[in-house]
């Protein structure tokens, strides 16, 4: 697999990380050991940042896996906050149950079973940060219901976007079963930075990252 940073700078920032705590360790050595898919280590730190900064009242994540990154944002919301989170898979979502009573976050991760394109139109709320980490072909589909449900001067941020670095390859250099994904995603990222609502920018980190101001 390629990388879209070299890899040695990443080691080395990923070295000089302080040391997470003990539940955190726990569940990103078991993801990696069952090969479930987890936000890189330059993710993680950078959701921190936002959080940390932003301390959001309500955070939604589109994405729950084994809830690794959700637990990780739990303790960057607002003192009174909470985390509403959306996973489709029956094996992820027995896990993630498992992982946020483990880590004692029950009363502050609300984990919604089903698919996103049909929960996501069924939510009346408003959200100071949206997390975007699900079906990387789906994040087009998905984009009218985050920019409805983000609050003025919110943040949308979305991971995994230049797929390897294949994003910005044409469509004829990556195997034809990995077109369609390839294609919604560019089509994504031209919405995205061309949505006159938002105010974005694509930090080449990790897979790639976007982080998008709600202006309006």
């Amino acid at each position: 697999m390629s990388e879209i940073t070299y890899k040695y700078i990443r080691d080395y920032l990923m070295a000089i990380e302080p040391d997470d705590d003990i539940i955190i360790r726990t569940i990103r050595k078991d993801a990696l050991n069952n090969n479930v898919p987890i936000i890189k280590s330059e993710v993680k730190n950078l959701l921190k940042w936002i959080l940390a900064t932003k301390k959001p009242s309500k955070v939604l994540e589109i994405g729950t896996a084994v809830a690794y990154s959700s637990i990780i944002m739990s303790d960057f919301i607002d003192t009174d906050g909470c985390i509403t989170t959306i996973e489709r898979s029956e094996d992820m979502i027995k896990k993630a149950k498992e992982n946020i009573k483990k880590a004692g976050k029950e009363d502050v991760i609300t984990l919604l079973e089903g698919d996103a394109s049909d929960i996501l139109s069924s939510i009346d709320d408003t959200f100071d940060v949206i997390f975007m980490d699900a079906a990387k072909g789906q994040y087009l589909t998905f984009l009218p219901e985050c920019l409805r449900l983000l609050k003025k001067g919110g943040i949308l941020i979305c991971d995994n976007v230049l797929q390897n670095g294949t994003v910005a390859k044409s469509r004829f250099s990556v195997p034809r079963r990995q077109r369609t994904i390839h294609n919604r995603m560019r089509e994504f990222l031209w919405e995205l930075n061309h949505n006159k609502n938002f105010q974005t920018s694509i930090l080449p980190i990790a897979d790639g990252v976007t982080l998008s101001y709600k202006k309006y």
